[in-house]
């Protein structure tokens, strides 16, 4: 097994709102793209929500969020995976991205939203702690990949909302601060 790498940000200076996932997955490193995996939700709910749908060329995808003021990364930076879920991870490998400069370059960032649990549960465990109380509000939104389907897409869609309404919760089951 080896030490997989994840993406780079996809972020303006001025970028508001930061979605993280915890590492891609395979189909999306081969690709070297945010959420490849066909039926992965996160490109059309982007589309319902900012015009970023998944017929649109990736780079079009990108820049329609970066107008609205969203920024994507994962959690983490490296790990050791067996296949492509999170629970493949093989957590003693986990290496976290550089969040202290990932904010220092972004500091206009004013919420923290976790492509689900597995994204807020290593960044609590592996982030956190070195920041204490001085990060922007935190809130776990529901998986958009395909392994989370006890979640239709209308309730997906229902919690993701809140990127565009940030103070009418969608969802009280996920859309909470930490």
């Amino acid at each position: 097994m080896s030490l997989l790498h994840g993406l780079p940000p996809v972020a303006l200076p001025d970028a508001r709102i930061l979605i993280l996932g915890s590492m891609p997955g395979q189909a999306s490193l081969a690709a070297a793209r945010y959420y490849a995996h066909e039926r992965n939700a996160f490109w059309r709910i982007m589309g319902d929500l900012f015009g970023a749908a998944p017929n649109l060329p990736y780079e079009a995808r990108l820049a329609r969020l970066q107008a609205a003021g969203i920024a994507l990364w994962d959690v983490i930076g490296s790990c050791e995976r067996y296949g492509s879920l999170d629970a493949d991870i093989v957590a003693g490998s986990v290496q976290a991205n550089d969040f202290a400069s990932f904010f220092a370059a972004h500091p206009g960032i004013v919420r923290i939203y976790f492509n689900g649990t597995a994204a807020e549960t290593t960044f609590r465990r592996h982030v956190l702690p070195d920041f204490g109380d001085r990060l922007p509000p935190q809130h776990r939104l529901p998986s958009t990949s395909p392994a989370h389907a006890a979640r239709g897409y209308a309730e997906k869609l229902a919690a993701w909302s809140v990127l565009v309404a940030p103070d009418k919760p969608a969802s009280a089951a996920y859309n909470r601060p930490l």
